[in-house]
């Protein structure tokens, strides 16, 4: 990870936070960029608590950088202490993009179509794997498309599509796994996973698409 400069002494924040507030156009900016600067290291300290999510560090210290940022604009010497204050605000950003992208992640592998059925209707991963169903046309279809992606998962995936698929969606488990802790698993990237796990996706839609021709 990147080197950070060294915190600002007590003394040096009063003057930098008091600068930014009743100084000119330019000596403002320069006193926010010179904050920003010298707090990054508390950023990445805050940033390390996630870094078992299914995020790269840099893009979290990216987005920490913004509830920074916001911090300083918004800062009042009597909320007390600026890296208090600053703490909460790069949790809070770093909490709603984690929250953002895991709700997101669901929708676009869960909801992304990979084929349709016999009506012409697309039909996603969820449409499959769902359990609740009160009508019984709906239950016949959906015996009919599980057994299409049972087979399609054996006829069209190789091995590690076809594991990387079983753990992510929880196939045989019923527990959802991240494409990063399947990473640690198969002594790969997440970067990697992610690509195995859109290929396979593909195939899925594919296959589907074929079959209904």
């Amino acid at each position: 990870m990147k080197t950070f400069s060294q915190p600002l002494s007590a003394l040096e924040e009063a003057y930098y936070l008091q600068l930014l507030k009743e100084g000119n156009s330019e000596e403002a900016r320069q006193a926010k960029n010179i904050l920003i600067e010298r707090n990054l290291r508390l950023v990445a300290h805050i940033a390390k608590k996630y870094q078992n999510v299914d995020e790269d560090m840099e893009d979290l210290i990216s987005i920490g950088t913004i509830g920074l940022i916001k911090a300083i604009s918004s800062f009042d010497a009597v909320r007390g202490k600026l890296s208090t204050y600053a703490s909460r605000c790069i949790d809070n950003e770093l909490l709603m993009l984690l929250r953002s992208r895991k709700k997101n992640a669901r929708e676009v592998s869960l909801y992304e179509p990979i084929g349709t059925d016999k009506e012409g209707n697309e039909i996603n991963l969820l449409d499959i794997i769902e359990q609740e169903q009160t009508d019984v046309v709906e239950q016949l279809d959906l015996k009919e498309n599980t057994k299409k992606l049972q087979c399609l998962l054996n006829e069209v995936l190789n091995d590690r599509e076809r594991e990387i698929i079983f753990l992510r969606y929880g196939l045989l488990t019923g527990k959802e796994v991240t494409q990063r802790e399947i990473g640690e698993a198969l002594h790969i990237s997440r970067s990697y996973v992610s690509r195995i796990e859109k290929r396979a996706l593909l195939k899925l839609r594919e296959g589907f698409e074929n079959g209904n021709n």
